[in-house]
């Protein structure tokens, strides 16, 4: 029951406004309303793909336009039914950004300011396109002539039930996408992107889905707008306005909250005709911009956080432990038989990646034995970093071949080699900042680990922190984390996938000597778990205890492979480390030591 409270009260506030034409108001309350249900819309499917994934578009009224020029096309000149119409606008609103989406988002390169530019490019152009087509023709289209349905007493209440409509659906689409595991892909390609690909999300096909969702909705806001304005014209709907307009609505309300836009939306509409009807249209615009400005500045999260911060908080609900810290075992791979210790578990051949002409990995040939620690050693720029990004999917190598348990992974997408058996952490800790330590590792449970509900992942999570140590940790975020426990984070985050392969890098560097101990005796009960290990570390007393063997990389080749004690003394690998073949002859102390100086 928890669970459907927000859609039940979305669905009974609605139940009680679409009264409101009982109540046999003027004509102007009427249309007030509707336009605040049609901005609600607006600004709800905008924050949809824009807020939850970060991806901000100021292309939304190009998609706006396509459904007011579709409904306003097929009620003109085909005498359709206006209600029909309004699935043909958000279908064609909605196949706009998919094919828009489908070729932006394969390139990686267009993210932030490029894609915000991008999108308003695209709204001119569509706009051009319609204006010198038989579509509008440059004299717009009238649509006098078409009878508003009976929905309502009056043609002004039937656009206020028709936008309260559209305004339930689009808050219930909303909140539902905030409690799914689509969601919690979308707001960890808000955080990091690159990151949230290696754990295991599609990124590409759930901004594909997020932006096709916005569109359609928007679409189906312009339809609905189309006969509300009865004279459509390219120069009043393809402008700068309705993108503009909803960015300061979500980013006023909050755009991580499903609410937070409708917030934005009723304050902002409100004002606007507050002052119009006062004939201080001019005022309303500047006092938006102050809004914009006090916002920015004061509340950059939005009014709605910063109401919940206020409230008191309700604590979140405990999610139970298991009595024993020790996390669910590491899945075997699946086989007729179990496999034997000491087979290869991972080869790669001719490994390679360049940039830009410099070789970071040149032609590596590496095997990985199943259950084994294997150290990567070398200087820094040696390739250690580089070969974990080619192998988990991070950069596309070069040239060569990554087997896995038989399988090709080289030029696979990094969500499918994290679903293949694969995890890692960073060198520097890449926590989803806007998430609770607990949402970061039940990401990992359910896209590397194939959980199809946050619940699930929540309940399994909490058993991955009990084993790093964080359980009581869960409910914070992660900047309020020192090093070691960010560390220990990441550990988690890449054992929740159910790993048979994990790559650490350098999960040691910055920590104390006793949080150091801590560390290797937790990579000791990784491999008890069940994992094979791969380490990249430069603490030479953590990677001779713990590793069965080393290879050393020295500019992007492979050095030496062997036990750690053996591969140190050789000459070659003294010379890459100390630049010296040989360890240095210790000198005889001085006759007299030099003075020095106390003060």
């Amino acid at each position: 029951m928890e669970g459907l409270r927000t859609p039940l009260a979305i669905a009974a506030a609605a139940a009680a406004l679409s009264f409101v034409p009982r109540l046999g108001l003027p004509a102007f309350y009427d249309s007030l309303l509707y336009l605040v249900l049609h901005w609600i819309v607006l600004a709800t499917s905008w924050n949809i793909l824009s807020g939850y994934t970060g991806y901000f578009s100021f292309g939304h009224g190009a998609f706006f336009g396509a459904g007011i020029y579709t409904t306003s096309t097929l009620l003109s000149r085909y005498e359709w039914p206006f209600l029909w119409t309004l699935p043909v606008a958000a279908g064609v609103a909605g196949v706009l950004g998919l094919a828009l989406g489908a070729v932006v988002f394969r390139v990686k390169a267009i993210r932030g300011e490029v894609f915000a530019l991008l999108t308003l490019a695209v709204t001119f152009v569509l706009g051009t396109i319609i204006v010198n087509t038989p579509i509008d023709g440059g004299n717009g289209v009238s649509l006098a002539a078409v009878p508003v349905p009976a929905i309502g007493p009056t043609p002004s209440s039937t656009f206020y039930l028709l936008a309260l409509a559209a305004a339930t659906l689009t808050l219930l689409v909303a909140w539902r996408i905030t409690t799914t595991k689509f969601g919690a892909g979308l707001f960890a390609i808000h955080d990091d992107e690159d990151a949230a690909e290696v754990m295991g999300v599609p990124t590409y096909r759930y901004k594909l889905a997020a932006l096709g969702i916005s569109c359609a909705l928007a679409g189906v806001a312009g339809g609905i707008h189309a006969l509300f304005l009865s004279y459509v014209t390219v120069g009043e709907v393809f402008t700068i306005t309705v993108p503009l307009t909803v960015v300061l609505m979500s980013v006023l309300g909050g755009t991580r909250h499903w609410a937070g836009p409708a917030i934005g939306a009723v304050a902002i509409t409100l004002l606007l005709y507050s002052f119009t009807a006062a004939n201080h249209a001019v005022a309303g615009k500047a006092m938006v911009g102050v809004i914009l400005i006090a916002a920015i500045l004061f509340m950059p999260d939005g009014i709605l956080p910063r109401l919940q911060r206020l409230l008191p908080r309700r604590r979140p609900p405990a999610v139970p432990v298991a009595l024993s810290v020790s996390p669910p075992a590491v899945p075997a791979t699946p086989s007729v038989a179990p496999p034997a210790p000491g087979e290869v578990l991972l080869r790669t051949r001719g490994l390679s990646k360049s940039f830009r002409g410099v070789k970071a990995l040149d032609g590596v040939d590496v095997e990985v034995l199943r259950g084994e620690i294997l150290g990567l050693l070398g200087p820094n720029g040696s390739g250690k970093s580089t070969f974990i990004n080619a192998v988990t999917g991070h950069h596309l190598p070069s040239a060569g071949s990554v087997v896995f348990e038989g399988q090709e992974l080289a030029g696979r997408a990094a969500h499918r080699i994290a679903r293949a058996g694969i995890s890692r952490t960073y060198q520097i800790p890449r926590p989803f900042a806007h998430q609770t330590v607990l949402d970061n590792v039940a990401l990992a449970a359910m896209f590397g680990g194939g959980l199809a509900t946050p619940a699930a992942a929540r309940a399994q999570a909490m058993s991955w922190l009990a084993f790093a140590g964080l359980q009581d940790k869960a409910h914070a975020q992660p900047d309020a984390l020192n090093l070691h426990q960010r560390k220990f984070l990441e550990l988690a985050r890449a054992l929740a996938s159910r790993p048979r392969l994990v790559m650490l890098d350098e999960v040691l560097c910055g920590l104390t000597p006793s949080e150091i101990d801590d560390a290797v005796a937790l990579v000791r009960r990784i491999r008890d778990q069940g994992a094979t290990v791969i380490f990249v570390e430069h603490v030479m007393r953590a990677v001779m205890a713990l590793t069965d063997r080393v290879i050393v990389f020295d500019h992007g080749e492979l050095l030496a492979v062997g036990p750690a004690a053996e591969v140190m003394q050789r000459p070659e690998v003294m010379l890459a480390y100390l630049g010296t073949p040989q360890p240095p002859t210790p000198q005889p102390p001085a006759a007299e030591p030099p003075e020095r100086n106390h003060a």
